[in-house]
């Protein structure tokens, strides 16, 4: 299918333009409109899943068009998928169009609201699919000013404060990043922007200037995971942000920094990626998951235990990825996959209960299982998904990751596998004083769980069961790309 990646990234772009001409009074027609625009993406997502050559290690569905020339500067508008970003494209497609869905309670400034949501959809899909390096800066940047006002506006009562944190974090992540483009633009000869002509010359960069160009990157990104100690936007932001919006941070956002280091870091400055990785990935991810996982047992809020989580969560990711095994990388990018939809379903869940009772405090609730036995069963899925139960998916991705690191970091392995059982912990504990023992009279009339919240909620937690049983289907995707960066990283471990 031609163009289908460009198809893929403006279509919600087109759909916010036409929704900011429909009459501001027409929620409905406004919201239908929103989600229409997200539905071919996905349906291409699907194409793309099926027809993706598997046995290709290399980028596919090349698109490229001059897109700016100014004397000897160039840039061009450059798209593809390779096995790396594949699966990013497919969630991207997938969480939007479910969190259209999850939106559909919001009554205020409702144009303003899809139109920016479809502009960010746009933004976060063109990242995953950018191989010029202005043009992935473009699309990182206009993934910032929706984000800041859905937080800023749509929000909880501090949503200035988490709008405002959202948006320095990110910003001072972006000068970093900016100053790294522009050294790796004039440090090549001829100049260039082209992420596959950066990747060829990798072998030609000074040490010196690679570790310089790498911690800046990485900086960049590692305030995106978040890892820390540049996380602490994460939970007010979560807290804050509606429904939607805090399943697209967890689902999407999240995972760009990670894919940020693994296209950039690893592919382009494969020799600071050999000397940094076990200090800034595997050890610090390390303590992220002992770290987010310590934070999350000490959360009141349901919504900041699932945020910190997270943080817990994409400690697994790090560390797989500084494993340089086809193990550990494989289940590094499979685990970015399932946590954006175990964390997405998660999300959702909150937003369930929120919507009912207006607030997440764990104490307040009680017996929710009695009075919301569907809905308690749903969450105990995403519960127990979180915790890597065997029989769901973040168990294939999570054991793949220890696998992989054991064989490199056998100390910082064992504290993270010891990890599960802190997860396992603020999960079940939470579980216990929410859904189980004497019924809150207070909410003894809660009503169940309804026809449009199951609706975004099926779908992921058929994928999680699904890739628990047969995660083949998303590992042979990656396979062929992952081994390749292993191999350019590999001669300088």
């Amino acid at each position: 299918m031609a163009h289908i990646l460009t198809y893929m990234t403006f279509i919600p772009l087109l759909g916010a333009a036409l929704i900011l001409c429909l009459p501001r009074a027409q929620h409905n027609l406004i919201k239908w409109t929103a989600a229409a625009a997200t539905v071919p993406p996905l349906l291409m997502a699907v194409w793309l899943f099926v027809n993706f050559d598997r046995t290709q290690a290399g980028f596919q569905l090349i698109e490229r068009a001059p897109w700016i020339t100014l004397g000897s500067f160039k840039a061009e508008y450059f798209v593809a998928v390779d096995g790396i970003s594949i699966t990013m494209v497919l969630l991207t497609a997938l969480l939007s169009f479910i969190c259209i869905f999850a939106s559909w309670g919001i009554d205020k400034a409702v144009k303003g609201y899809f139109a920016l949501f479809l502009l960010l959809d746009t933004g976060m899909m063109g990242v995953f699919v950018a191989l010029d390096f202005l043009l992935f800066f473009v699309f990182w940047e206009v993934m910032l000013l929706p984000m800041y006002f859905l937080i800023g506006i749509w929000g909880g009562p501090r949503r200035e404060y988490a709008a405002i944190k959202f948006f320095l974090y990110t910003l001072v992540g972006s000068a970093l990043m900016l100053l790294a483009i522009l050294a790796l633009y004039f440090y090549n000869e001829p100049h260039t922007l082209d992420m596959t002509q950066l990747i060829a010359n990798n072998a030609t960069y000074s040490r010196q200037f690679q570790l310089v160009v790498w911690i800046a990157l990485f900086i960049g990104f590692a305030i995106k995971i978040p890892a820390f100690p540049f996380h602490t936007w994460l939970p007010d932001a979560h807290v804050e942000a509606p429904t939607a919006i805090s399943v697209i941070l967890a689902g999407v956002l999240l995972k760009m920094g990670t894919y940020g280091i693994l296209r950039v870091n690893f592919a382009i400055l494969p020799l600071a990626t050999a000397d940094l990785a076990y200090y800034f990935l595997a050890a610090l991810g390390t303590w992220n998951i002992v770290y987010g996982a310590l934070c999350a047992m000490a959360q009141k809020d349901l919504k900041k235990l699932v945020a910190y989580s997270s943080i817990s969560h994409m400690g697994y990711v790090m560390l797989g990825m500084a494993s340089f095994t086809q193990q550990g990388i494989s289940g590094a990018v499979m685990q970015m996959f399932n946590h954006g939809t175990v964390t997405a379903m998660l999300f959702l869940l909150v937003g369930v209960i929120y919507d009912r009772a207006h607030h997440r405090q764990i104490e307040g609730f009680g017996g929710l299982a009695t009075t919301m036995p569907v809905y308690t069963g749903v969450t105990a899925l995403a519960f127990f998904a979180a915790m890597g139960l065997p029989g769901l998916s973040a168990f294939i991705s999570e054991v793949l990751v220890l696998l992989g690191s054991w064989q490199s970091a056998k100390l910082l392995t064992a504290i993270a596998a010891t990890a599960v059982i802190l997860t396992a912990g603020y999960m079940l504990w939470t579980m216990q004083r929410m859904y189980f023992g004497k019924v809150n009279e207070k909410y003894a009339t809660l009503p169940e769980i309804n026809g449009r919240e199951l609706f975004t909620l099926l779908p992921l937690g058929a994928i999680v069961i699904v890739l628990g049983v047969y995660p083949a289907p998303v590992l042979d995707l990656m396979t062929q790309s992952l081994h390749q960066l292993n191999q350019m990283v590999a001669p300088y471990l």
